[in-house]
C-alpha cells in the first residue's frame, strides 16, 4: 500500500495536506542571483518580502553592479572619506546616491537612484559671471528654489557673460549640460511663492548663446530667446558631449558658456541658478 503514495511523509503537514513551497524556501543564493537583474529601487523593495530576500538584497556583487565602473575615482574626488571604500557596496552606492557637496561647496554630485548613473550641478558662484562683483549689475539673493539656497540676480547689464569649466571623472555615456535660468525673481509673501517682474526686460531682442567644448575635440553650440514666462525655472539645453570607455579611466575637461553680448541694449532681470550635467536619458525628462 505504501508504494501507491504520491509523496512523502515530509510533504505533508499534520493534516495530511501538502507543504506549499513558500518565498522563504528560496535559496538565498538564488534570490541574489535574481536581484542582479532589478533597478536599486526594485532591490529596495524587495528587501522588505522577508529575511532570506533582505539578506540576499546586501551581496557586494548585486551593487558592485550597479556601482559606475570608476566608482573609486568618483568617491575619491568628490568624498573626503578613504574608510567609505572599505565598506560593504550597499553602503557606497547609498553614500553616492545623497547629494554631495565638493569644491568648497559650489558644486553637488550624485548617482541618480534607479539607474546608478553621474549627475552634477554647479551652483552661480562655481560660475564666472562678468560683473558679478559689481552690485549694480549683480547680486547673490538666498533663494528656497535653489539646491544651493542662493542664486545670481541679474538687475542690468549690457555684456551678459557666464562661463564655467568642470573637470570629472565622467563613467562612459552621453551627458547633457544645462542652465536653470528663470526671468523674474521670486519671493515669498504670505506664505505663497510670487515674482516680482521688475527689471525683467531685453531678453526677446536678440537670442542668448550657448556652447560647450570637451578637452577631446567636442563642440556645441546654440542660441535661442529666453522663455518669456515669468516665475519658471527653465533647463535650457546648451549641448550634449560623449565620454568614451578608454577615457573614462580620466577626468573629462569640459567648458561652457551662456552670453548674450549684443551691447546695443541692455537686458536684466534673470536668476541664474546653476548649471546641471547629467546623462542625457535624464535630460530628455528636464528639457
Amino acid at each position: 500500500m505504501g508504494a501507491n503514495l504520491s509523496g512523502k511523509a515530509s510533504d505533508f503537514d499534520g493534516s495530511c495536506s501538502p507543504v506549499r513551497p513558500q518565498l522563504g524556501d528560496i535559496p538565498e543564493s538564488y534570490v541574489a542571483l535574481v536581484l542582479t537583474h532589478l533597478d536599486p529601487t526594485e532591490i529596495c523593495n524587495l528587501a522588505r518580502l522577508n529575511m532570506a530576500f533582505h539578506s540576499a538584497s546586501s551581496a557586494d556583487f548585486i551593487w558592485a553592479s550597479k556601482l559606475p565602473q570608476n566608482y573609486r575615482d568618483i568617491t575619491e574626488k568628490v568624498l573626503d572619506e578613504p574608510k567609505l571604500l572599505n565598506s560593504q557596496m550597499k553602503d557606497i552606492y547609498a553614500r553616492l546616491c545623497r547629494p554631495n557637496p565638493f569644491d568648497g561647496g559650489t558644486k553637488e554630485c550624485w548617482l541618480d537612484k534607479k539607474t546608478g548613473e553621474v549627475c552634477l550641478s554647479i551652483s552661480s558662484k562655481g560660475l564666472t559671471i562678468t560683473g558679478i562683483d559689481d552690485r549694480r549689475y549683480w547680486n547673490h539673493i538666498s533663494s528656497e528654489d535653489s539646491r544651493f539656497q542662493t542664486v545670481a540676480y541679474l538687475q542690468q547689464t549690457w555684456w551678459f557673460e557666464v562661463d564655467g569649466q568642470l573637470e570629472f571623472p565622467f563613467p562612459a555615456g552621453t551627458y547633457s549640460l544645462f542652465f536653470r535660468v528663470q526671468l523674474g525673481q521670486s519671493t515669498r509673501r504670505l506664505g505663497r511663492r510670487v515674482c516680482n517682474p521688475e527689471h525683467v526686460h531685453g531678453w526677446d531682442i536678440k537670442p542668448v548663446r550657448f556652447q560647450l567644448t570637451t578637452s577631446d575635440g567636442q563642440r556645441s553650440v546654440s542660441q535661442c530667446h529666453l522663455d518669456s514666462s515669468l516665475g519658471t525655472w527653465v533647463n535650457y539645453h546648451a549641448g550634449d558631449f560623449v565620454v568614451e570607455k578608454n577615457c573614462s579611466k580620466s577626468s573629462t575637461k569640459i567648458k561652457f558658456s551662456m552670453t548674450q553680448i549684443d551691447c546695443t541694449h541692455t537686458k536684466g532681470g534673470l536668476c541664474l541658478d546653476s548649471v546641471l550635467v547629467c546623462p542625457s536619458s535624464i535630460g530628455k525628462s528636464i528639457s
